[in-house]
């Protein structure tokens, strides 16, 4: 403190002193001719009794422009930071402040983050304050310049922030730079309101179409659209134009950050994909340094093919050592998005994650927590302390969110156990989390009720009075609910029983009741709900419909699949159901080309489901090129979202070859219905064993039935027999599946399929069907639109379709043996 009192009063003598003998022109000229750190220092040291408030801020602005032009991994702010006379420019520019301009004020902040000072220095302290009172002086590029710093200290909820949204919002006509908006946006996300979002969108999208753009403007869009939660598809398409339209300004960096964002937005471009995905590649022998190359594992390895995802592997393992606390949790979470099966890398990865263990925050403790468990990876020191982490950091926590993040992730831990800490932080802020939160601590009470079979006796205990007070406080927090978006964002991600089971009704209810607040701008996600948790309620249904037709003109291409969705997998008609599905369908015609191949076959099947084929749809998917799109995006998408994609595809491919065969669209997927065919079990299950029985005994032996059968098409359907016309049984006889081993592939007067081998006049095949929950809407008997579809197929097919719902076989009126074989009688001779 001695020493620093001295240096203060040493250079801060009168300006008199200061400035004999001395020229001012000759430090900038000498400033302009540095080309490192070291030679401004020196500059720094030899006239720091001289330096007036402007020399300070270019020798601060100097010293960043130097590290600037080197590359991310070359630069040093440490040493910068840590340098005796870049704390003599910090000292002098604390007791310049009020004499220093706006500009030079925002830009030494702004600086000083860059170099890593601490957000508590006093420097940094006394310029925010001094800013905040010139506040309505600071011109736009300033305002958001000081608000990127506030963001970079996480005042995200700051009054400041609160202020600076409002100065934009006062002055959002006027502003016609791009990067001014783009970093004010991506700064001000937490404090917009409603209103004031929609018009920074609006904003946005119209300086996208009439001013030029970089990548990092359009990428801080994204960045906003993300922390409001929206995917506001207009504004992501004019993205992803400039980010296609600048491919030489995509490195590394940029090109992993906008993959995180489309993922988080839930958007998939494939010619944004291939050009990341080349562009990745070409870099590859360039990204030598361990924090490059773990974005570029991130980035590459789930989209790569086998061979460069070896390479990718080989090279993490001979990088590994290096990796820091950072770069170990990317890669783990990159190697779960890639299904990595290299043991060696998993070991590898698991023990620096063990080793870094303590310098995780509780977001990245649940981070580590989940990769590892689902890589499959065993290493029980990893558990034990990250366990022991937990409880800690547990224990001495008193942040809502970040105690919520600390119990999710000790219950997704192998053997978890609740102990007094965790039951008293569930306590203590019960009525301060949020819906998705409570659904964590019941899913995490029940979860630890079954892994301890001691808490099954206490289950009356304390366990479960703790899971009564988080049913009634989420029951409570429901029922008084009275802002639509705001459930459907805390609902957003809950699944599972505890959901169903507590708060599935009450849910509905709500929407019922706040159903008039369901606008074309959230219908699209209030239809995601209902199709996830498959509840059929019809005024909500009702409502979507009338809503998608009155706003049908506002609603984005891409919304029509979620929007349809619904209606097809619940298998309900609106009331103005012509009208509805004629409307999506010529909102999908007009605008084919937007659809990404992949979302075109979704959205082809689940209109096929409702029974609707649009010719130009269908010529559009099976032709040459389109298909070799579909192929080419296939190799650029997630493993399990390509799989997901090749069998729509199948499924489509067969609808329409069984309901539009005037459309004379070939049957490509034998050789895809053959290998799934072959992955199958074919293992029956003891209720499927105890139907197959009862089915042998009532049809005379069990060479009468056949169960586990593929139809043509490659229909799985659960047992087989065959009756004559006079409904007696026949012998078991195999069909081929093949069409190859077909000898006439046509169709019967009757619209039925007709093939090889024909069975006596008047048999007929009986397809015998159990149908689990699964076929039937949540709430209702209803069958869902695949069983529906499937039923339709197998007729068309020449079967009739016996099928058992699940309710039926295990009700108390079936609780018997001679009841069982007395209902599949009726099933199978009675009913027509």
């Amino acid at each position: 403190m001695t020493k620093m009192f001295c240096l203060r009063r040493f250079l801060f003598l009168p300006r008199s002193c200061r400035f004999q003998m001395w020229s001012s022109d000759s430090f900038f000229c000498q400033l302009k001719k540095c080309t490192n750190e070291d030679q401004v220092f020196d500059l720094v040291g030899k006239n720091k009794t001289k330096l007036c408030e402007k020399h300070v801020a270019t020798a601060v602005d100097m010293l960043w422009q130097i590290q600037k032009m080197k590359p991310d991994f070359l630069r040093d702010v440490t040493y910068v930071r840590d340098h005796p006379h870049f704390l003599i420019l910090r000292i002098l520019a604390e007791n310049k402040i009020q004499s220093m301009n706006n500009e030079a004020l925002v830009n030494i902040l702004y600086i000083l983050l860059k170099f890593s000072v601490a957000p508590h220095d006093s420097l940094v302290e006394e310029i925010i304050m001094e800013l905040w009172r010139r506040l309505d002086s600071l011109n736009m590029p300033e305002v958001s310049k000081f608000s990127l710093c506030l963001h970079e200290q996480q005042m995200f909820h700051s009054p400041l922030m609160g202020q600076i949204a409002e100065i934009g919002n006062k002055n959002l006509a006027s502003l016609q730079d791009t990067r001014v908006l783009s970093v004010l946006m991506a700064s001000i996300s937490a404090v917009v309101s409603q209103n004031f979002r929609d018009r920074l969108i609006q904003k946005a999208e119209f300086l996208l179409d009439t001013k030029d753009s970089t990548v990092n403007h359009a990428r801080r869009f994204l960045y906003f659209l993300k922390k409001v939660k929206l995917s506001h598809y207009p504004l992501i398409h004019k993205c992803n134009k400039v980010f296609l339209q600048n491919v030489h300004q995509l490195n590394v960096d940029n090109i992993v950050i906008i993959l995180e964002l489309y993922q988080a937005l839930q958007f998939n471009n494939t010619e944004f994909r291939l050009t990341a995905k080349r562009k990745l590649t070409e870099m590859m022998d360039d990204c030598t340094s361990p924090s490059q190359f773990t974005k570029l594992f991130a980035g590459l390895a789930p989209m790569a093919g086998p061979e460069v995802k070896e390479q990718l592997i080989e090279t993490a393992l001979l990088m590994a050592d290096s990796f820091d606390h950072h770069q170990a949790l990317d890669m783990i979470e990159a190697m779960q998005e890639m299904t990595c099966r290299s043991s060696q890398l998993i070991r590898k990865i698991s023990s620096l994650l063990l080793k870094y263990l303590d310098l995780y925050r509780p977001r990245d403790l649940a981070r580590i927590a989940q990769s590892p468990f689902f890589l499959h990876c065993r290493n029980p020191d990893l558990y034990t302390k990250l366990r022991r982490l937990l409880i800690e950091r547990l224990k001495v926590n008193i942040m809502p969110q970040e105690v919520s993040i600390l119990i999710r992730t000790l219950s997704l831990l192998p053997s978890p156990y609740m102990d007094e800490v965790v039951v008293n932080q569930i306590d203590t802020f019960l009525p301060q989390y949020n819906l998705s939160d409570l659904s964590s601590f019941a899913t995490a009470i029940l979860r630890w009720v079954r892994w301890d079979k001691s808490t099954w006796r206490s289950f009356s205990g304390s366990n479960g009075t703790l899971l009564q007070k988080v049913n009634n406080c989420a029951r409570e927090r429901i029922q008084k609910a009275s802002n639509l978006d705001r459930v459907l964002e805390e609902t957003r991600y809950i699944s599972g029983d505890w959901f169903e089971e507590v708060l599935l009704e009450n849910t509905i209810a709500a929407f019922q009741r706040l159903k008039d607040q369901i606008t074309w701008t959230n219908v699209v996600e209030f239809s995601s709900f209902l199709t996830r948790t498959s509840y059929r309620c019809t005024p909500l249904l009702d409502r979507i419909a009338a809503v998608t037709l009155q706003h049908s003109d506002k609603i984005y291409s891409s919304g029509i699949y979620p929007l349809l969705l619904p209606f097809v997998i619940l298998s309900y008609d609106p009331p103005q159901a012509e009208e509805f599905f004629t409307i999506c369908i010529e909102h999908l015609r007009c605008h084919l080309d937007k659809f990404e191949p992949h979302l075109l076959v979704f959205v082809a099947f689940v209109l096929a489901i409702a029974e609707h084929f649009p010719e130009n749809l269908i010529m559009a998917i099976f032709n040459v090129d389109f298909l070799t799109k579909l192929d080419v995006q296939l190799e650029t998408l997630p493993d399990t979202l390509s799989r997901r994609v090749r069998l729509r595809l199948m499924k489509l491919n067969r609808a329409v070859c069984l309901d539009c065969p005037e459309f004379q669209v070939p049957w490509f997927h034998e050789r895809y219905c053959q290998q799934l065919q072959r992955k199958s079990t074919g293992s029956l299950s003891a209720l499927h064993q105890q139907i197959h029985r009862m089915l042998g005994e009532i049809l005379g032996g069990s060479h009468f039935a056949k169960a586990s059968v593929f139809t043509p098409y490659y229909y799985g359907i659960d047992f087989e027999c065959i009756l004559d016309r006079n409904k007696k049984p026949l012998p078991y006889v195999e069909q081929s599946v093949l069409m190859a081993d077909w000898d006439t592939v046509h169709w019967g007067q009757d619209g039925q399929f007709v093939g090889k081998k024909g069975l006596p006049p008047g048999a007929q095949r009986i397809a015998v069907e159990f149908l689990d929950s699964k076929a039937f809407c949540k709430n209702s008997s209803h069958l869902k639109g695949e069983a529906v579809i499937k039923k339709r197929h197998l007729e068309i097919l020449g079967y009739r379709v016996v099928q058992i719902p699940h309710f039926e076989w295990n009700s108390m009126e079936l609780s018997s043996k001679d009841a069982w074989m007395e209902y599949l009688k009726k099933k199978i001779f009675e009913e027509v």
